[in-house]
């Protein structure tokens, strides 16, 4: 027993290291990307994304500039490994019973509901602005634990599987939030006929198949029919990724999910979402004023970011434990809580991603950038310095000792 709790905590500790690690290579793309948008080499930098990538086989033809390839193809490989550790959470990880779920699941659709009433709130004049409600919805997991990281002594591990669990619950809605909200015109055709690779992918899950390639075989055939179909194609990498199975191979203790999700996650944290991060992060400031920054559009994601996250996830996160629904986080007090809370307003990568999907029209670029970054800049920096001078929790937050960490 104590084996296996000591192999758990050092994969989870590898795993918030590397997340760490992916934090700052976002933020070193998107310095870059700034830079190249405003500075002479705008040209080039326009030039690469324009970049036109063509794909055939026989009949069927895909013809897209590389930035939808980045958006459509890459991140399809991004959120196959978020369903990946979605579903090893659910099922054997710190979400795998309703005590655990209760304290990160009620506050994220805290952290979910508030910051898009806040968006919407301050667009309501505009409707046309109104599409982008969920943008500052999400929380993007590698900034966020990341700065956590940066805190060392000052979180206690509770904080960051407590970060981590509401960043996964959110990515979960920011799943179901494209599925749902942002599709555009649908092919019934092509929906009938991606049911195949699904219905295959659910016999080789039954069959206990442990081989890779038939998996991803079917997954790339469903990602182009997905892709045909209208609905956004990243949502095939969700439904391959919950097919892979989280049974041990014969005669050993590893399982194909958890070596697919160890395999893919250096190629995610230091090549996909950099690469996303450049392609998408590129702000030009040219004709940009203080104004700019007010626009309905901007302040409403920043806004709904920095306040709607804080006010949303430590609402709930307050109410939760106030009336006996889960316990407080071991060795946490109130004022790290909010730290968390205010954190979680870091939504960088999925707001821009959800963004590129709510507003397809070039003027609303800039404004999306603009707000994302100012939002998610301001809760960095907030909820590092909240749960910095909140102290290191080991001896504060004493009510909260005798309970169990949270999972």
């Amino acid at each position: 027993m104590r084996k296996t709790t000591a192999a758990v905590s050092a994969a989870f500790n590898d795993f918030l290291k590397l997340e760490a690690a992916g934090g700052i290579m976002l933020v070193l793309a998107t310095i870059v990307a700034m830079g190249m948008a405003n500075s002479p080499l705008s040209s080039l930098y326009q030039g690469f994304l324009d970049l036109p990538v063509v794909l055939q086989f026989g009949e069927l033809k895909l013809a897209k500039p590389l930035l939808l390839w980045i958006n459509d193809g890459l991140m399809a490989v991004f959120f196959f490994l978020v369903g990946l550790e979605i579903k090893r959470e659910f099922r054997a990880g710190e979400l795998s019973s309703l005590a655990q779920v209760s304290l990160p699941g009620i506050a994220a659709v805290g952290g979910m509901a508030v910051p898009a009433l806040v968006y919407a709130a301050l667009n309501f004049s505009e409707p046309q602005n109104l599409n982008g409600w969920a943008i500052p919805a999400a929380t993007d997991i590698a900034f966020a634990l990341a700065v956590l990281s940066l805190l060392g002594k000052w979180a206690p591990p509770s904080l960051k599987i407590l970060l981590l669990a509401i960043a996964i619950f959110d990515d979960l809605g920011a799943i179901l939030i494209i599925a749902f909200f942002y599709t555009s015109e649908l092919s019934h055709v092509m929906l009938l006929a991606a049911i195949i690779p699904i219905a295959g992918l659910v016999l080789l899950n039954l069959f206990r198949v442990t081989k890779v390639a038939p998996y991803v075989l079917l997954g790339i055939v469903l990602w182009v029919l997905v892709l045909k179909s209208g609905v956004h194609a990243t949502l095939a990498g969700v439904v391959t990724a919950f097919a892979i199975p989280l049974l041990p191979y014969k005669g050993g203790d590893h399982t194909l999910l958890e070596d697919l999700e160890h395999g893919l996650h250096n190629w995610v944290a230091f090549a996909i979402l950099p690469l996303f991060a450049f392609a998408n992060a590129g702000v030009s400031f040219q004709g940009m004023t203080l104004e700019s920054v007010f626009e309905p559009v901007t302040l409403g994601i920043a806004l709904g970011l920095f306040l709607g996250k804080q006010i949303g996830v430590f609402g709930l996160l307050y109410l939760t434990i106030r009336f006996g629904l889960a316990p407080m986080p071991a060795r946490a007090n109130w004022v790290q809580l909010y730290g968390v809370a205010a954190l979680a307003g870091i939504g960088f990568t999925m707001s821009l991603f959800i963004g590129g999907l709510a507003f397809e029209h070039a003027s609303f670029e800039a404004p999306i950038r603009l707000g994302v970054l100012v939002g998610s800049i301001a809760s960095a920096v907030v909820g590092f310095a909240i749960i910095r001078m909140a102290g290191g929790g080991q001896d504060e937050g004493r009510e909260a000792t005798s309970q169990p960490h949270l999972g």
